[in-house]
């Protein structure tokens, strides 16, 4: 069910990610992180994603960056089951010390593959704005960029690889991550 009109359970999800990442900065440019997810928020509504679908890019970065378990209990309190069931898929590791970098990749990618069309349109609205934000750092900072990555440009853009396989199918926004790979490849 497309929505043309948002709920105040969706101004609700609006202020508490506001107030749960108030403290987070994007990784590179340092603008507030809220920024990122009002942006994958605002793609998967304009590719036609539902309030539920929009509750959970707003808080998909919840579990992992602000809480873990108890958060995803405080989120299924306030918003239901059926948005945790998006950010947990979405959400590559929601426990302390984090495991290695590439198996947290690959685990993510293997989950996504057999996630549901809710997940898969929330992690491509994430990953192409995670995209366009490196191409807007990097006419600034040049491929300085890169450093700011534990695995660098090849491990990021080997990420984005695997994921664009997973995300074909998906129209517009495919197309578009598509294309932003690619630019991010001539860095």
């Amino acid at each position: 069910m497309n929505t043309s009109q948002l709920s105040d359970k969706f101004a609700t999800a609006l202020v508490y990610a506001t107030r749960l990442h108030s403290q987070q900065r994007r990784k590179i440019s340092g603008v507030p992180y809220i920024s990122h997810l009002l942006s994958v928020c605002a793609l998967v509504l304009e590719a036609g994603g539902t309030e539920t679908e929009a509750i959970a890019a707003l808080l998909h970065d919840a579990i992992e960056d602000q809480g873990g378990s108890q958060t995803r209990e405080e989120i299924r309190e306030i918003f239901g089951n059926q948005v945790v069931e998006i950010i947990d898929g979405c959400t590559e590791c929601d426990t302390y010390p984090k495991p290695p970098w590439q198996e947290r990749k690959r685990k993510y990618i293997t989950n996504l593959r057999q996630a549901s069309a809710s997940v898969r349109l929330v992690s491509l609205a994430d990953k192409l704005h995670n995209a366009r934000s490196l191409l807007l750092d990097s006419r600034h900072k040049g491929s300085e960029i890169w450093q700011e990555f534990q695995t660098g440009k090849q491990g990021t853009l080997w990420f984005y690889r695997e994921l664009l396989q997973v995300y074909q199918g998906h129209g517009v926004l495919t197309e578009e991550f598509a294309r932003s790979l690619a630019e991010l490849e001539k860095i």
